[in-house]
């Protein structure tokens, strides 16, 4: 079966984006039927307990209720979104072999992009002078080299990597998958990084055929479609976006923190939830990396 949404142009996606609500809710209702009868009925729902991952369990469980939802415990989410997973019905929790301070005393810490920290890390680490001559110069036309502003990071006291959603989130996700057969929806949409985007563009909403087929069907909504539809539908949500958050993935994840606009997280964090706030500052060590790369928590 080919993916309708295969190959699509630019336009395309700003076109679907701009379309109102309920045409965007009945395009994603066929998508989600056309993954559910793909796989007979063997589908779940990928549940972080955000807001986007709410919407769409609930336009799936509208259409087929006895769907299960998998929520990834990696011991790094708030406590009000693990609060609120717990009111959910038939939820699956997967944890990992390994917590967040074992992975970063394992591996190093997730800072600036997973780009960036890949790059650090294969440099520092790595036996092959091929890989990182081309990780500090670029190979012939200058690509695959870390960017002059990181290569800070080099000498840095403490190592950095990108292998912390590898370990916290894709090792149980697979685990999962490959025992129980089932098949992802997963809540991510297009306008949350260029990187979607482009994903969109090439593989559509339902992606049969890849190494890890999953369904995205709510690629082409946008943030203010997800409030206008909990709104509509008198959904509850986690309370944690009443508390000054606008993203809810892993608390002590530095990951894009120096693009955050003022406050960003760990400030908030320090108002909000100070007990977390000082473990991952003082006890982990986040601070001397914030501190190293210019961004502010306190």
């Amino acid at each position: 079966m080919q993916n309708p949404d295969y190959k699509l142009e630019p336009w395309v996606l700003k076109q679907r984006q701009g379309l109102p609500l309920d045409i965007k809710v009945k395009m994603t209702q066929r998508r989600i039927k056309q993954w559910y009868e793909r796989h007979d009925g063997r589908v779940y729902v990928s549940f972080s307990g955000g807001k986007d991952s709410t919407v769409l369990l609930h336009l799936v469980r509208q259409m087929y209720p006895e769907v299960q939802a998998a929520f990834i415990d990696t011991g790094l989410e708030y406590p009000e979104i693990r609060d609120f997973v717990k009111t959910i019905e038939n939820v699956e929790w997967l944890k990992p072999k390994l917590g967040f301070k074992a992975v970063i005393e394992k591996y190093g810490y997730p800072v600036v992009s997973k780009e960036v920290a890949q790059k650090i890390h294969e440099i520092r680490t790595t036996k092959s002078d091929k890989l990182r001559n081309k990780r500090l110069h670029g190979d012939d036309k200058g690509n695959g080299k870390v960017s002059e502003k990181w290569k800070i990071l080099i000498d840095a006291p403490f190592n950095t990597s990108h292998k912390c959603c590898d370990a916290l989130k894709k090792s149980p996700v697979k685990k999962y998958e490959r025992v129980s057969g089932l098949r992802p929806f997963v809540g991510t949409m297009a306008e949350d990084s260029w990187a979607r985007s482009l994903s969109y563009l090439r593989k559509g909403c339902n992606s049969f055929d890849t190494k890890r087929p999953m369904s995205t069907p709510l690629m082409f909504w946008r943030e203010s479609d997800i409030w206008e539809y909990l709104k509509l539908n008198g959904l509850m949500y986690s309370k944690i976006y009443d508390m000054g958050y606008t993203r809810t993935g892993c608390m002590f994840c530095m990951f894009g923190a120096h693009l955050e606009p003022k406050p960003n997280k760990f400030v908030v964090m320090a108002k909000t939830h100070p007990a977390q706030w000082n473990y991952c500052i003082n006890k982990l060590g986040c601070g001397q990396v914030l501190d190293f790369i210019g961004v502010e928590y306190e």
